[in-house]
């Protein structure tokens, strides 16, 4: 299992723009799994919602995803929070960090149609 406390995106990670994406999305190996990683700590609502449901479509067994945010992102959370195993930090600039990995069983039935945030 990845340990959030040691997730650094490198430097060399590739970056893409899923469609729908309001910000970049940034794709690296971890042993031998895979990263997708974004930044919505700069973003007011809707767009940290919106961005990690298209970021949740890329968790499977060997995709996880970090997201960076001003704040823990309770409407998500609350979305979302029987889906997916969920870690989170506080980052030393404020922000916080959460990693999202798959369920086995539960993420395949996560509703990622509806990006409205209702907190």
């Amino acid at each position: 299992m990845l340990d959030i406390n040691k997730l650094e995106k490198p430097a060399d990670a590739k970056e893409f723009h899923p469609e729908g994406a309001t910000v970049p999305f940034y794709e690296y190996k971890v042993g031998e799994g895979r990263v997708i990683e974004f930044d919505t700590s700069e973003c007011g609502p809707p767009e940290p919602m919106v961005n990690a449901m298209i970021a949740l479509q890329f968790v499977d067994p060997d995709t996880s995803v970090v997201m960076i945010n001003h704040k823990k992102p309770m409407g998500l959370l609350g979305k979302i929070e029987d889906n997916y195993n969920i870690q989170d930090i506080k980052m030393p600039d404020g922000k916080v960090k959460l990693l999202f990995t798959y369920k086995e069983g539960a993420s395949e039935k996560a509703d990622l149609n509806d990006a409205s945030c209702h907190g």
